[in-house]
């Protein structure tokens, strides 16, 4: 499948799922850069089109940070509608599994520590053409750091 098809892949999801075109803008790789923070990360749609798949490689605060996160509407057992909120989970080499909550507009990404309304969150603003977005983490209690977000593909 060619990355422009699995760009595409969620337009044809059911209408419950119609927040996961949103995501479309941060399909492909990225440079991560800051003050704290080097690296590289891909975003590809995972076959079916109901999961946005980011691996991830970079070095934060001099550790090195490698792994995966899948993004996309929780669905259990028993569920007949996917939740409300687009969320995700990470899994690091570190052992660590983070759970987020995505919002993504054309002027800004939001990433949420856990759930939507946290303390601990990512807010960027996207450029004029999306291929940049420049934000920071805060953290609660004061923290946090800044980083820039370029396409490089």
């Amino acid at each position: 499948m060619t990355q422009s098809e699995n760009v595409q892949a969620p337009l044809e999801q059911p209408a419950d799922y119609a927040g996961l075109r949103s995501l479309n803008k941060l399909v492909g790789a990225w440079k991560i850069s800051g003050p704290e923070i080097d690296g590289q990360v891909t975003y590809e749609w995972l076959e079916g089109g109901y999961f946005l798949v980011q691996h991830f490689d970079f070095v934060h605060g001099g550790h090195p940070v490698r792994g995966l996160e899948l993004i996309g509407y929780r669905r259990g057992f028993g569920d007949e509608a996917p939740a409300a909120d687009i969320t995700s989970q990470i899994f690091d080499n570190n052992g660590n599994t983070f759970e987020y909550t995505y919002e993504v507009d054309d002027e800004t990404l939001t990433i949420w520590g856990g759930a939507k309304g946290s303390p601990a969150y990512y807010r960027g603003e996207w450029s004029a053409d999306g291929n940049t977005n420049r934000g920071a983490w805060h953290y609660p209690g004061g923290g946090g750091y800044e980083s820039t977000m370029t396409r490089i593909s």
